[in-house]
């Protein structure tokens, strides 16, 4: 493990950064949920550089306070991550997230391919990536407030893959069926919806986690970055 300064217009941040056994590689850039990078986060990204892919995970909360890293463990906890999420400025996590992959195109080994994940808020940060960023592929898991963006969906130029929980507590049917709309028939969108799930069905140790469909939608994703990565 390692830890990569991303340099913006505002400040200085740090992305944590699991490498590969072997280089060259692509970069698969791992965006937050609301909890900041936490063990969850590292995870994840261990597990992608086990994949064979540079994992990037920056600290997108850093102009809130640098260093966020909690659960979702606690009630007292929850509180604080709803009020970071409400602190943050999604247009500026983008450009952050641009800033981060322009930075990690730099690592040594990076083979210039860079392709995008987030769950929760990282999952409406990698759509907005899908729409505003330079990357080359992008995978979007129950990206809460989704529904408001879909006007952007035509500015998407490379793969996208989203999923869905069928019965999400912070995507109602409604939402969802705006997002359906303008990405069920997109060329460059993959949409999936897992009936009966509910928001961070993918999320190991939370509260709705369920295996199955959580290794299904990972399975996907693996095939879909390295059908447009590798």
């Amino acid at each position: 493990m390692t830890k990569l300064a991303v340099s913006t217009p505002d400040g200085n941040f740090e992305a944590y950064v699991a490498m590969p056994a072997k280089l060259p590689a692509p970069v698969v850039v791992v965006i937050q949920e609301i909890f900041g990078v936490n063990a969850v986060m590292r995870g994840i990204a261990d597990d992608y550089a086990k994949q064979g892919y540079i994992a990037v995970c920056p600290d997108l909360f850093w102009r809130i306070e640098p260093g966020i890293d909690i659960t979702d463990q606690t009630e007292e906890e929850w509180k604080q991550a709803f009020g970071y999420y409400q602190a943050f400025n999604v247009d500026k996590g983008v450009e952050d997230i641009a800033a981060t992959m322009k930075a990690a195109r730099g690592i040594e080994g990076a083979n210039g391919k860079v392709g995008v994940v987030g769950f929760c808020l990282g999952g409406l940060l990698t759509f907005l990536s899908a729409t505003r960023t330079d990357g080359d592929a992008f995978a979007a898991y129950y990206g809460g407030g989704m529904n408001n963006y879909m006007n952007e969906a035509d500015n998407i130029k490379k793969p996208l893959i989203v999923h869905l929980a069928g019965n999400d507590e912070y995507i109602p049917a409604e939402a969802q069926d705006v997002i359906k709309e303008a990405l069920g028939d997109h060329p460059l969108t993959e949409l999936h919806i897992y009936p009966g799930r509910d928001h961070a069905f993918a999320r190991k140790g939370g509260a709705h986690y369920d295996e199955a469909d959580a290794n299904t939608a990972n399975a996907r994703t693996a095939e879909f970055f390295e059908a447009n990565l590798v």
